[in-house]
């Protein structure tokens, strides 16, 4: 058998595994020009920032020591955990149910709905 009769003789055809094909390239190609924005957009902004500072006589920010160690980063992160922790409230285990006096409520009755809905016709 030769492959055309093997996509025509089963459930799938050309013309749905040509438009399978294309909706997957799309999205690929899409999700890639995403990745490549997103990384470009800060050097692009960091670089005329660079091109500013030199315009106005300045020297360019200096690259080393730009990023941000490990220590530092777990050092940050635990002193906000303990900080957002001595915020929360000490609460006791008890919880009170108020009885309702009147269990019965116009409020909460929907047999006024249903006859509105009659006499509005």
């Amino acid at each position: 058998m030769t492959p055309n009769l093997i996509l025509l003789s089963s459930n799938i055809n050309l013309e749905s595994l040509v438009i399978a094909v294309s909706g997957y390239l799309i999205v690929f190609t899409a999700l890639i020009s995403l990745f490549w924005i997103f990384n470009l957009t800060p050097k692009l902004i960091s670089l005329g920032k660079t091109k500013i500072r030199i315009r106005q006589g300045k020297h360019p920010l200096p690259q080393e020591g730009k990023g941000i160690s490990g220590e530092e980063i777990a050092a940050i992160s635990m002193a906000l955990h303990l900080y957002l922790d001595e915020i929360h409230d000490e609460e006791s285990g008890v919880i009170t149910i108020k009885q309702i006096s009147r269990a019965y409520s116009p409020w909460s009755s929907k047999i006024y709905a249903v006859r509105n809905q009659f006499n509005r016709l």
